[in-house]
């Protein structure tokens, strides 16, 4: 079989923990590629909320093998927090596998995080301050530090010595806070080793004899499209590749290994942080999509910015990420509505613009241009199949479908497991 990459073709937060889950247990590997604990997934089974931050969700789904890939930064106290409160729950975690390539998170870059976006004022980029952004930056800077350099006190003494050597003086000399000592950063990091060392693996080979094997791995992006660094709304985005082009780098899975990509999209749209949001809503409709839809954010609980679907962006990202299936989510959030808009093009200057912008500017000054579809009053938390449906909910997803770019495989229609009508096989 194949690889499957699932990635949010939005602003994140669509649903990605939900529909990885759905597909769990027809899986045999679930890879985390991108990201760190900046990004949550909620998994709702059997009426048990999940809340998962760092873990893939894949470990949820017995008998799959979840991986961290070596394209995210991991905390390692989250890591251990996340593990020890499943495993208290009743969850089984042995099977947990972490790239000995992923990059951790020292104390250090918590802090040097939080600092900035204080000095930053008005010009923020709205990170968690979880040190995600200044890791990656050492990754780049070639000053970061490894899993693998765990195990080897020597190297990891040495990589923290070439770290703090600026960090130190930024710290001290800009925000004016305390230098940091190289024994407290090693002490604290090699607490974690022994514990680390068993989980530890190649992880791209794992997966290239995995996928030799016959066996199936599905990739889980952290994010969405529109907060990639390379194809999102710069410089309001994350400090990873969370499109499917990050799936290989992040995992060592080779481009040709994938054949099926999987797009998640809300039935509305969200984002957190800062950064442009043509949809954004101000009014009573936002106010009633972000309590319907519980939209608070799973790792910060910030409530989320709330606006309607946006056909030019689920085009964008189909076309970045050859998405070739899309999962809507939460459609049981729009029932209630007389008239439900869709954002079909944009108005920029006083023309219309039917796809993404291709300037900051010129997305900054986007306005949506509107089609609207008559709502639908029922519940619609039990359908189970695409005519159970109202008939003006089955017009919506077909014109959401005809406007997006690829065709609509699933529909969530509630938070649970269960709650989701199949249209097209997602495997």
């Amino acid at each position: 079989m194949p690889a499957v990459v699932i990635v949010g073709a939005q602003w994140g937060d669509e649903g990605k923990g939900k529909a990885t889950d759905l597909l769990g247990s027809r899986v045999d590997y679930v890879v985390k590629f991108n990201g760190g604990n900046n990004a949550g997934h909620t998994v709702v089974i059997d009426g048990e909320t999940y809340a998962l931050h760092l873990l893939p969700s894949g470990i949820l789904s017995p008998g799959c093998t979840p991986v961290i890939g070596n394209g995210v930064v991991i905390d390692l106290s989250v890591l251990f927090e996340e593990i020890e409160g499943l495993d208290a729950r009743g969850i089984d975690t042995s099977k947990l596998v972490v790239s000995a390539n992923a990059h951790v998170i020292p104390d250090y870059n918590r802090t040097m995080d939080k600092v900035t976006e204080r000095f930053l004022g008005s010009r923020k980029i709205g990170t968690t301050g979880r040190g995600i952004g200044p890791t990656y930056a050492d990754k780049m800077n070639r000053r970061g530090i490894r899993v693998q350099d765990l195990f080897d006190e020597k190297i990891l003494t040495q990589k923290v010595e070439g770290a703090l050597e600026l960090k130190n003086q930024i710290l001290s000399k800009i925000y004016n806070r305390r230098a940091v000592t190289v024994e407290e950063v090693v002490e604290d990091l090699l607490g974690y080793a022994d514990r680390l060392r068993p989980m530890v693996a190649d992880t791209g080979l794992l997966l290239h004899e995995a996928l030799g094997r016959g066996e199936t791995v599905l990739l889980e992006a952290g994010q969405a499209t529109l907060l990639d660094v390379d194809h999102g709304t710069y410089p309001f985005v994350t400090s990873s590749s969370a499109t499917t082009g990050g799936a290989c780098t992040g995992s060592g899975i080779a481009p040709t290994e994938i054949t099926r990509v999987i797009g998640i999209v809300k039935a509305y749209a969200t984002r957190v942080g800062e950064g442009p949001f043509p949809t954004e809503l101000f009014d009573d409709d936002g106010e009633r999509l972000r309590k319907n839809g519980g939209e608070f954010g799973t790792t910060t609980g910030r409530p989320r910015r709330c606006g309607w679907y946006d056909a030019p962006i689920a085009r964008y990202a189909a076309r970045v990420n050859g998405v070739t299936d899309f999962v809507l989510t939460k459609l049981d959030v729009l029932t209630g509505w007389d008239r439900i808009p869709v954002c079909v093009a944009y108005e920029v200057d006083g023309e219309r613009v039917d796809e993404m912008p291709m300037t900051q500017t010129d997305f900054h000054h986007a306005k949506p241009v509107y089609e609207y579809f008559d709502g639908w009053q029922e519940d619609i938390s039990d359908c189970r199949s695409f005519d159970d449906l109202p008939v003006q909910a089955q017009a919506y997803v077909s014109a959401l479908e005809k406007m997006s770019g690829a065709r609509i495989s699933a529909i969530g229609v509630g938070p649970g497991r269960e709650q989701t009508v199949v249209v097209h096989d997602l495997l």
